[in-house]
């Protein structure tokens, strides 16, 4: 019996109510999954739906095997960037159409930061963090300074080293996470940036001086990072250059530029810019 949707009433051909879209919808947002659900609002098989998500097999069809295609392909993306939106098609799946109309409605969790460092700066920047919607990670191998005492607006205070974290949790990184590296120590931050870049986080800055950048980039060099990624990927010294002092203004600058960074639009970033930073 094909399962094919043909009506917003949760009814498919043959007559036969199948829930299962609605629990895999349900139980992923329970457990804090990323899912985006796709649904027929113009055109042909209006409320015919499809749903997607990380690590699991689309469920639903829209009615063409073409036009499921390319809706699954597009909601993988906008649940990669937390998007919803409309987007048009062709009957099956064509660009530049507007014969179907699709709502995709991406279900994502808080984009993540990881501070790596538990230094002054970081309680700062885990407050505005937390402001622009966060979950926020602080991680520090030294025990004595990572204590949720020390940083009670974190969501998660880890004793470990940077690159272990990640080895862990580094591939349930997107687009919409942030890695900011706050250490100002080589034996933490270098190993850290190189496992940071074997993930597909969206923003990756380190702190530090001009001075100290340019240590940093001759030993990511020396263990054998790829500097083409890094000169691509890595922002540092870390943050927008503001003319911020404190460590309130330093941590706006850092999320300033994780918003210029996102959307494009960088143009007054440190890493391009020469003299004092913050």
């Amino acid at each position: 019996m094909a399962e094919q949707f043909i009506s917003s009433s949760n009814r498919w051909i043959g007559d036969v109510v199948n829930p299962s879209i609605y629990e895999l919808w349900r139980e992923a947002v329970t457990a804090n999954r990323p899912v985006a659900l796709a649904t027929v609002i113009g055109g042909v098989n209006p409320g015919a739906k499809i749903l997607v998500g990380k690590a699991m097999d689309p469920v639903g069809t829209l009615g063409d095997p073409d036009l499921d295609r390319v809706v699954i392909r597009d909601a993988i993306g906008e649940l990669a960037g937390g998007r919803s939106g409309v987007r048009n098609y062709g009957p099956h799946g064509e660009a530049r159409e507007d014969a179907v109309a699709v709502f995709i409605e991406s279900f994502a969790p808080p984009p993540r930061m990881l501070i790596f460092g538990a230094v002054d700066f970081t309680g700062a920047l885990v407050r505005v963090a937390k402001v622009l919607g966060y979950s926020v990670t602080v991680c520090d191998a030294r025990e004595v300074f990572a204590t949720k005492r020390r940083f009670p607006h974190a969501d998660e205070v880890v004793v470990d080293w940077p690159h272990r974290l990640l080895e862990r949790e580094g591939d349930q990184l997107g687009e919409r996470d942030a890695i900011c590296v706050l250490t100002h120590d080589h034996k933490f931050d270098v190993p850290a940036i190189i496992a940071a870049l074997g993930t597909d986080v969206g923003y990756l800055g380190a702190m530090g001086s001009r001075r100290t950048n340019d240590e940093r980039l001759r030993r990511l060099e020396d263990e054998g990072a790829d500097m083409d990624q890094v000169r691509d990927r890595l922002h540092a010294p870390i943050g927008l250059d503001l003319g911020g002092r404190t460590p309130e203004e330093t941590a706006v600058a850092i999320v300033a530029e994780i918003i210029a960074a996102r959307t494009g639009r960088i143009a007054a970033s440190l890493k391009g810019t020469a003299g004092p930073i913050h």
